[in-house]
């Protein structure tokens, strides 16, 4: 199967977390949100310009700019 980026999800899209390619800071703070491998996600909403996208992880909608959700990967459902 083909890895995706999350930012690449258009609203109603679901994606299983493959892997995560940031460390660091930001590698803590996606964990720490629910953005583990084997989550399902769902993007929810776009903002009208495309940036930021809100996603439904865990019960809980979360807003990434794309800049930030580029480095989740996963496959599409």
């Amino acid at each position: 199967m083909r890895e995706y980026p999350l930012s690449d999800m258009k609203k109603g899209e679901c994606f299983y977390i493959t892997r995560l390619l940031t460390k660091g800071e930001l590698r803590q703070r996606l964990l720490d949100l629910g953005f583990v491998p084997g989550t399902k996600i769902e993007c929810v909403r776009i903002s009208p310009f495309g940036d930021p996208k809100a996603y439904s992880v865990r019960g809980t909608v979360i807003a990434l700019r794309n800049k930030d959700a580029s480095s989740v990967l996963g496959v599409k459902i």
